[in-house]
């Protein structure tokens, strides 16, 4: 994965939250793109299985599954030997799951600490202590889904968005820690999709008014920032890419 342009064919990518919305995009373009895939699911076993069966019908064998707690660690290594005793190899991982909620101060508990912290910067981090090896076997890459508001603090997201901002870091320390073999970037998405519980379309028209661009991004955005990371530019690393209409520039 070191050539600019060099094709995906045959290589293999696990994509963490891979089974709905950003992932299962993600997961479908990496597929015509060639790439063998690992896809991890918590609880969305029924859109899971329906993703592997819409790929595996375009090519066989392709695409398998994982169901799992990515805050036990412990099955955290069994990922990545899931990816390697299947295909072979492993050379890509994309940090794509996320747990997103309002925490607001004097409400918060720890349990909401623990999930938010857990999924979106302690798992991303051992999980790729895990596949480290493997992808320096590959010369492969991370890609981690981060967010503009790991600069810019949404408010009453406190702890998503600290979370997020470690993962930022994490990004480039990874960088530092696994290179000349493995190279580590970011993508943080701006309005892209709605979270699923938000309905209030004065507050996201408000947020569309306020971006350069004026309109929400569409999953082809990061979906095709991502395959310029991983297979066009092969002396970026340690890089995070605001994919967010130009949001995180104004004021």
């Amino acid at each position: 994965m070191n050539t600019t342009g060099a094709p995906l064919t045959d290589k293999v990518a696990l994509i963490t939250g891979g089974a709905r919305r950003l992932g299962a995009h993600i997961a479908r373009v990496l597929h015509n793109e060639g790439m063998n895939l690992l896809l991890h699911y918590r609880t969305s076993v029924t859109e899971a299985r329906e993703l592997q069966e819409e790929l595996n019908a375009k090519r066989p064998e392709s695409v398998l599954l994982v169901g799992s707690d990515l805050l036990n660690l412990a099955k955290l290594d069994r990922l990545v030997d899931q990816a390697t005793e299947s295909f072979g190899r492993l050379d890509l991982l994309v940090n794509n799951a996320s747990s997103f909620y309002a925490t607001p101060i004097g409400e918060t508990t720890e349990e909401q600490w623990t999930d938010l912290i857990g999924i979106n910067l302690k798992a991303p981090f051992f999980l790729a202590q895990a596949a480290a090896g493997a992808l320096g076997e590959s010369q492969g890459c991370i890609i981690n889904l981060v967010d503009i508001y790991a600069d810019r603090p949404l408010r009453g997201h406190s702890i998503y968005s600290l979370a997020k901002a470690g993962l930022a870091a994490l990004t480039r320390s990874l960088a530092i820690e696994l290179g000349p073999h493995v190279r580590v970037n970011g993508i943080a998405p701006g309005a892209v999709l709605w979270p699923e519980n938000d309905t209030n379309q004065i507050a996201q028209q408000r947020l569309i008014s306020s971006t350069p661009l004026k309109r929400v991004g569409q999953p082809d955005d990061i979906s095709s920032a991502l395959l310029y990371l991983v297979r066009d530019a092969p002396f970026v690393n340690g890089q995070i890419l605001n994919v967010d209409g130009g949001r995180s520039v104004v004021s």
